[in-house]
């Protein structure tokens, strides 16, 4: 933006101390840059017509919840919205998820087809309302509308009765396909167990928990202890949904079971659309799910054909409007660990906000890996991360890629010098790259990327030591990698040392099946005898299917090797009788963090020399996690003995490689540091013993920041090379 303002020498140094201080609630300056120019009179004030033609450099906003002020117009039946469900004014509403192109005026949003009557118009021009210059300004007269369908395509409702039947079908225990912001919502009354069953089955999602809304914070604390950290980012404009632990006595409460089975955590979050506050008003409950509107693996629906045609078999009703979506975006998923909000998908609320970096450099577009799927363009210090996109594996994800890489190159003027991609040659993004013509290509190793996404965001500068702990990545000798310890340096990294090697029976079913690579492990402690030793564990699984594995073992079939700290988690949860299958990404290894009973000891690993590679043992804490199991030691002891075992594991680890290199400066990266009881005491005993430690606070330790890690590597790569 830019201000011309003219005044006397004390009122424009008021001006400029008061400017930062008074911003208005959404905006964000990242700096301010003052010239003098010759003294000219302005008469008034106004805003000019934006023009092109110059560098584009002004940061889109995120979508945010609706303002108090709008809710109380909403709620107020003398106001001229009351109960219009697109209010919104300069303070909330949509932004990204609207916006075509920039610069933000309306003509280059969804709402592009909405002329505003003269009461809105007027509220828009005037300097002094609360409207002035909001894009998406609209009330019941001129603005978007909202209607109720049959899933056979019936209209049965329109306007305010819409809402009003869509609140009374839900009560019944319908089960709805409600339009948000960044895509739909597959809602249904959360305190029934039929009815989210109804949901569960025919959305065919075994065990993965659900997203419930809330009426309010006063509704969220009647089931789940909440903190002042956890309440605050619950109600942030961002509106996030925030893991949080059940109460004692959720067990007995109404919320059904299935909406989180096995799992001590809920994934709540509050209103934060007029239509989802209109659909709690007056009614008889409050708590509702709300999960993504999607058929099973494939990216959320945004549209009304789409919805009418993928949901049509989920959902009893849709509740529909007239707004398009141009951009798809989840709801954000995040947890408070160490007293600090820590993504687990960033979306809704905080992109396309930048990660700044340290310094500015050449445009890099990282496409990221496999799952979890992100984008991220670099234009000179910013790092435009995408939202979630999903897991790269079907056409219609891989559509909503290739639409998110050419909206941010249009919307932020940027044409990538270089495109990085992860190692993996089967990845769909990797493809895509390999795909693309006069742009320079970089494969980057999915670990290093980890590491470099830490350091990106922190603004560090090597070397440091990285702990990249995960469940698995294509590592530069044919193995797979996912316990890894890195030396990292600008765009160039060396492997010092991994988690003792293990193979994994059958590859892919190995993830899915976590009782393989108890087996796996087993046998590895006793090739010649692995039956005879261990036959009373080996006795729960059926006989038939544990010879296969057994023999792709011995034979060494379909049974690559792996160094994954992920996998060592599945196999104890494994062993620990909790998970001997999952049904999401990640299942096994939740589980038995939450099956953790505070409880003071621990397995000892070991940590050794070989050639020229440090090896973190594991081996031995899985013979002691035997020795419990046997003993029917709490499964809850066992985890938390695993999982203090592991702190010192890393701490020792950590020692040895400092003593060997001289490098004290620690960063985790990965997939398992999303663990808070692991990443909290790691965090807290490498800095006792002197280290700094670093890890995510902006973006997920998952594969969704693999982007970042890779545009950072690129810009670093790029540089070195024209030195």
């Amino acid at each position: 933006m830019e201000i011309e303002v003219s005044g006397s020498s004390q009122g424009i140094d008021d001006f400029l101390r008061e400017l930062p201080a008074e911003a208005p609630p959404l905006a964000r300056i990242v700096s301010l840059d003052v010239s003098d120019r010759t003294f000219a009179v302005l008469d008034d004030f106004t805003i000019v017509t934006s023009h092109g033609g110059q560098a584009r450099s002004t940061l889109i906003a995120p979508d945010v919840c609706t303002c108090r002020d709008c809710l109380s117009e909403v709620r107020n039946p003398e106001n001229r919205r009351y109960r219009y469900p697109f209010i919104n004014c300069t303070n909330c509403g949509p932004r990204y998820t609207i916006i075509k192109d920039i610069p933000y005026d309306r003509d280059k949003t969804t709402m592009a087809g909405f002329r505003m009557c003269p009461a809105c118009r007027c509220e828009y021009e005037d300097p002094m309302d609360r409207r002035f210059h909001a894009q998406p300004n609209a009330c019941w007269e001129c603005g978007p509308q909202a209607w109720l369908e049959t899933a056979g395509g019936e209209r049965i409702a329109e306007r305010d009765e819409a809402m009003k039947e869509a609140v009374r079908l839900l009560a019944g225990g319908a089960i709805l396909a409600v339009k948000g912001l960044g895509g739909f919502h597959l809602a249904v009354h959360a305190l029934r167990e039929d009815f989210v069953s109804r949901l569960r089955q025919r959305k065919i999602r075994e065990e993965k928990p659900f997203g419930v809304m809330f009426s309010n914070v006063n509704a969220v604390r009647r089931y789940c202890s909440v903190n002042p950290e956890e309440e605050a980012l619950l109600s942030s404009l961002q509106r996030p949904i925030v893991l949080l632990e059940k109460l004692p006595c959720v067990q007995n409460s109404p919320i059904a079971p299935s909406v989180a089975p096995q799992n001590r955590f809920l994934g709540a979050f509050l209103p934060y659309t007029p239509i989802h506050y209109l659909l709690f008003d007056d009614s008889p409950y409050d708590a509702l799910v709300m999960t993504s509107g999607n058929q099973s693996d494939e990216p959320i629906v945004m549209d009304n054909e789409s919805a009418r045609d993928q949901l049509r078999d989920i959902a009893d009703f849709l509740l529909l409007h007239d707004r398009d979506i141009y951009m798809r975006c989840d709801d954000s998923v995040t947890r408070v660990l160490g007293g600090k909000p820590r993504p687990l998908r960033r979306a809704r609320g905080y992109v396309p906000v930048p990660v700044f970096l340290e310094n500015k450099g050449p445009n890099v577009l990282g496409v990221g890996a496999e799952l979890k799927s992100t984008v991220c363009l670099t234009r000179n210090n910013e790092a435009f991360l995408s939202q979630h996109i999903g897991d790269l594996e079907n056409l219609e994800t891989m559509n909503s890629f290739e639409l998110i890489v050419s909206h941010l190159k249009r919307i932020l003027e940027v044409d990538p010098q270089c495109i990085v991609h992860d190692l993996h040659p089967d990845y769909l993004s990797t493809q895509w790259a390999l795909r693309q013509e006069k742009v320079p290509l970089l494969a980057v190793q999915h670990h290093h990327a980890h590491i470099a996404s830490v350091m990106a965001e922190q603004k560090l500068s090597g070397p440091v030591l990285g702990f990249a702990l995960d469940g698995t990545g294509y590592g530069t000798d044919g193995t797979i990698w996912g316990g890894e310890i890195l030396k990292v340096d600008g765009h160039l990294f060396d492997r010092l040392g991994h988690f003792r090697q293990v193979r994994l029976p059958g590859g892919g079913k190995a993830i899915e099946q976590p009782w393989r690579m108890v087996v796996s492990y087993l046998w590895s402690l006793d090739p010649e005898n692995a039956e005879r030793t261990f036959g009373d564990i080996f006795g729960r699984w059926p006989r038939q299917s544990l010879r296969v594995v057994l023999q792709m073992l011995e034979r060494g079939v379909n049974s690559p090797i792996a160094s994954s700290c992920g996998r060592l988690f599945d196999a104890v949860s494994a062993l620990a009788g909790m998970r001997d299958s999952v049904t999401y990404e990640g299942q096994a290894a939740i589980e038995l963090e939450q099956a953790i009973t505070p409880e003071g000891g621990s397995y000892a690993g070991e940590v050794r020399k070989e050639g020229a590679m440090w090896v973190l043992d594991p081996f031995p804490m899985i013979l002691q996690v035997v020795e419990d199991v046997r003993r029917a030691r709490d499964r809850g002891i066992v985890s938390a003995r695993f999982h203090n075992g592991l702190v010192g594991l890393l701490a020792d680890a950590a020692e040895k490689v400092r003593g060997e290199t001289g490098i004290g400066r620690i960063v985790l990266g990965g997939g398992v540091f999303q663990n808070a009881y692991l990443v909290e005491r790691v965090e807290r005993e490498l800095r006792r013993r002197g280290f700094e430690v670093w890890s995510h606070v902006e973006v997920p330790a998952n594969d969704a920041c693999i982007s970042l890690g890779q545009a950072h590597i690129g810009t670093r790569w790029l540089e070195s090379s024209a030195s």
